[in-house]
């Protein structure tokens, strides 16, 4: 039938109904690639046709953040309008906050943007709980008739050529699945977005794929882009630990949020100010505490190999690590390449010398067959002039020789004339899908080709998983590090990431799971997860490391690497007394004793052990006086990669941030009002940032008692 185009969305969605029935059953990407306007115009049409049903299954909704009244709209809304511009709200997700959605229309998703639907019963009740390498499985199993994606599109060479961009993740597995069973295929629907950054490798697509195509230069709205966070001194603290295990010639995958941009930041200051950084280590006696892990997992020098990116989610922090040269190793898809690449047998360099390796590995004959000769091209090991014919290479129409490497005369020919320079076609990152701040949006197209060509988008199959191409996979992975994010833990190593302990889902599994496990399967890689050593609510301050909880993410026999802004505990292969010890080394003092004596009374620690004495100090202040010492060089900013805050919001963001804290109570509230009516009037120098507020006009008293807080806490400094 070939690829219907469409102007408007609303033509595309009388198609849908036409070819598919009055039940559309829609899958649409995770994140970022889900088709704003087609899938409105979709609810809008069922939500007016009682006759139509629509079940949504999809992941990790992006919604414009609504900010708190008072200050916070105040502050954010702004904000807000500026970075989210015109990005279209999704219709369904607005009225599944409101509780108002219709009943002909079912939404189920696999990932929560953390904390988004605590106490939302709908959403609670429609959560499904997979790992992510499961989701194009089950996406499957659920009878999706209708595939919608946001894609991109590029001329090249006078060829429009198609990718799926930011989630090629799913899709990609779902189509390979349902081709495999034979099953029924959806209608895939495909909405072209000119800003969508365009990737190649796996991520490019034919246009046969799509049975509609959406083209609309007004639907060419805003992306979503989530503002970079800053960083705090316990995210640096965390990053800097964190940093240290990275094995250089290794394999790394991390997360969004101030965490995964702190080690980016931690292994570039590493990197880049080696010196400085083994000063600051030293001075947290990171050495000391911890060396001989540090020793035999990472280290404290440059990255002289570099790094290879493996991760789910392609977050900016790589492209940050690409740019200043750490995610630099390449990985060539062809087992016995890259073994001999890790065995340094070979290098990168083409030269005789690798096509003898190459014939002693048993990868090719002596007298090359055509299929040898073709991998040996695809690679780049010969040039793309040279060709095989009636067992000969012709280097061009006069000169020619037998297809022999072990024969002088071919040799000859071939060093002068025949090689290419390097290996090609190797990869430094392979992801499952992106999103990030806008910034990262700009630096992907603006990627050179051939930048552009060692990034590839692939299935979530490849890249979370080991079976399946697993030997190929085993070899590109070495010395893995894969770093991930969990809000609580208790003293036996089970961690905690998804859920609260009644069931609310907090996120979803996503592919932390997957990771762990592989960290176990690999031969050399790790599992580190990372949490904050304590939260602050409501002004009351409790540790993250508990003795026990009722909800698990990760089990106790997948324990492995945990660390917090105090330090590392490697509880791998540790029997429960050495595992507890370990993480009462990285606790938060101010609970260390109560933590120890309920170990004690389970009867899982000595009744006479004690802590050491170096472990003893785990108290934010020390560390953040240490760490003062730099901050105030500027060698550790709030917002290493940027932001879209102005100065005056940066100034803003922080006492607003302080006075949040500072009135969690209402005897704190108190306090500061009186403070605040002492201080009065503003200096000159707060008459803008006020004015940015809205602050210049205060007509009522509740706006009147927000100005004199604010206004107290800026003449704080």
């Amino acid at each position: 039938m070939g690829t219907y185009h469409c102007k408007l969305v609303e033509e595309a969605v009388e198609q849908v109904i036409e070819r598919v029935g009055a039940h559309i059953v829609l899958g649409i990407p995770l994140g970022l690639g889900k088709p704003n306007q087609f899938v409105n115009a979709l609810y809008r049409r069922v939500k007016e046709d009682a006759s139509l049903k629509l079940t949504i299954y999809t992941a990790l909704t992006l919604e414009r953040p609504i900010p708190a009244k008072g200050m916070e709209t105040r502050f954010a809304g702004p904000l807000y309008d500026r970075i989210f511009g015109d990005y279209d709200d999704f219709q369904y997700a607005l009225d599944r906050r409101n509780n108002c959605l219709p009943a002909n229309v079912d939404i189920y998703e696999f990932f929560y943007k953390s904390g988004s639907f605590i106490g939302n019963d709908y959403a609670q009740q429609h959560y499904i709980s997979t790992n992510y390498t499961h989701a194009p499985r089950d996406l499957v199993s659920c009878g999706i008739n209708v595939l919608a994606q946001l894609i991109a599109r590029r001329e090249c060479d006078g060829e429009t050529q198609y990718s799926l961009s930011c989630n090629p993740e799913v899709s990609l597995d779902m189509m390979r699945q349902i081709e495999i069973q034979g099953g029924p295929r959806p209608l895939v629907v495909g909405q072209i977005h000119e800003q969508l950054p365009f990737m190649v490798n796996d991520a490019q697509i034919d246009e046969s794929l799509f049975d509609l195509l959406i083209e609309n230069p007004a639907y060419n709205t805003t992306l979503f882009a989530p503002p970079n966070m800053p960083i705090t001194t316990t995210d640096y603290l965390i990053g800097l630990h964190v940093s240290s295990l990275i094995a250089d010639g290794g394999t790394l995958q991390i997360g969004i949020g101030s965490l995964g941009d702190a080690i980016v930041y931690a292994s570039e200051f590493r990197h880049l100010y080696n010196e400085h950084y083994r000063e600051l280590m030293n001075d947290l006696r990171v050495s000391e505490k911890y060396g001989e892990t540090i020793k035999a997992l990472g280290g404290m020098a440059v990255f002289e190999e570099g790094l290879y990116g493996n991760s789910e989610m392609f977050v900016d922090g790589f492209y940050y690590l690409m740019k200043v040269g750490i995610l630099k190793r390449r990985v060539y898809e062809h087992e016995a390449i890259q073994r001999l690449l890790n065995e340094k047998k070979i290098t990168e360099q083409v030269s005789l010398a690798m096509l003898d390796v190459l014939v002693e590995a048993g990868v090719i004959s002596s007298r090359l067959q055509v299929g040898e000769f073709e991998l040996l091209q695809r690679f780049g090991i010969f040039k793309d002039s040279v060709a095989y014919k009636d067992d000969m290479l012709r280097v061009s129409e006069s000169m020619h020789c037998e297809a022999d490497i072990a024969n002088e005369s071919s040799r000859k020919l071939l060093e002068q004339c025949a090689l290419g320079d390097c290996l090609r076609g190797g990869r430094v990152m392979h992801g499952g899908f992106f999103l990030g701040p806008e910034s990262f949006y700009q630096g992907l197209r603006e990627l050179s080709e051939e930048e552009r060509q060692s990034i590839n988008m692939t299935n979530i199959s490849y890249v979370n998983q080991l079976y399946g191409d697993e030997a190929l996979k085993r070899v590109q992975r070495q010395r893995a590090r894969f770093v991930n994010t969990v809000f609580t833990v208790n003293l036996l190593g089970a961690a905690t990431s998804d859920a609260l302990d009644n069931g609310q889902v907090i996120s979803g599994v996503g592919g932390q799971y997957n990771f762990v496990a592989q960290a176990h399967e690999l031969a050399g890689a790790r599992s580190i997860l990372m949490l904050k050593a304590t939260r602050t609510k409501h002004g009351e301050v409790s540790s993250n490391i508990i003795w026990s909880y009722g909800h698990t993410t990760i089990p106790r026999h997948l324990r492995d690497i945990y660390v917090t802004e105090y330090g590392v505990a490697d509880v791998r292969a540790k029997c429960d007394a050495d595992v507890i010890k370990a993480m009462l080394n990285i606790s938060d003092s101010r609970f260390q004793p109560q933590l120890m004596q309920q170990a004690k009374e389970a009867g899982k620690l000595a009744r006479d052990y004690q802590i050491p004495a170096i472990y003893c100090n785990n108290f934010p202040h020390v560390s953040e006086q240490i760490f003062d010492r730099y901050q105030h060089g500027e060698e550790f900013p709030r917002f290493p990669f940027g932001t879209d805050l102005t100065d005056e919001e940066l100034v803003l963001g922080r006492s607003l941030k302080a006075l949040k804290v500072k009135t969690a109570s209402g005897k704190g509230k108190l306090k500061l009002l009186i403070n605040a009516l002492v201080n009065g009037s503003p200096d000159s120098e707060h008459e803008p940032l006020l004015a940015r507020m809205g602050f210049d006009c205060a007509p009522s008293i509740g706006d009147k008692i927000e100005r004199a807080l604010l206004v107290a806490e800026l003449k704080k400094g």
